[in-house]
């Protein structure tokens, strides 16, 4: 494997590193008390990838199997345990542990045990703000095909 080409062609470099501070606000904070942090949105790296802080409030809660057609989805376990479906099996995962998901493969996660903390990596950088919005909204509650659009238009295929 090599380097990807290059993406900036200056000679000397640039100022434009992206800093979030960690008294963030939540962006969403859903029904359930779960709420999402937007530390990199795909608009902020150029489409590369997107990065969100994902914050379990404690009841259980979390999407299904499911794969995505056009990203990956990767989980850093920042603090509790997320438990991860890796196309076979439910997983166990705490603090430390990661997770890769290529694109479609199938996965899904969901806190069982109480509060928790991840990260959540999209490459490339898809609107993914959208989708959180949406679902903490409640269109992913939608019936028939005004839900099947939704989840078509932000890459959701469930199995």
């Amino acid at each position: 494997m090599s380097y990807p080409p290059p993406i900036y062609d200056g000679e000397s470099g640039e100022v434009s590193a992206h800093v979030v501070r960690a008294g963030l606000e939540p962006a969403l904070v859903y029904p359930n008390g779960n709420r999402v942090f937007y530390l990199a949105r795909g608009t902020a790296t150029q489409g590369t990838f997107g990065l969100y802080r994902w914050e379990f409030a404690g009841p259980e809660s979390g999407p299904g199997p499911h794969f995505h057609r056009t990203i990956t989805e990767s989980f850093y376990i920042l603090e509790g345990t997320v438990t991860i479906f890796d196309g076979k099996d439910w997983v166990a995962c705490h603090a430390g542990d990661f997770a890769h998901v290529p694109a479609g493969g199938i996965h899904g996660f969901r806190n069982e045990d109480g509060a928790a903390k991840m990260l959540l990596h999209f490459a490339p950088g898809a609107p993914r703000e959208a989708y959180f919005e949406g679902l903490a909204a409640g269109l992913g509650d939608l019936d028939g095909d005004g839900y099947d659009r939704f989840m078509r238009e932000h890459d959701n295929t469930w199995v």
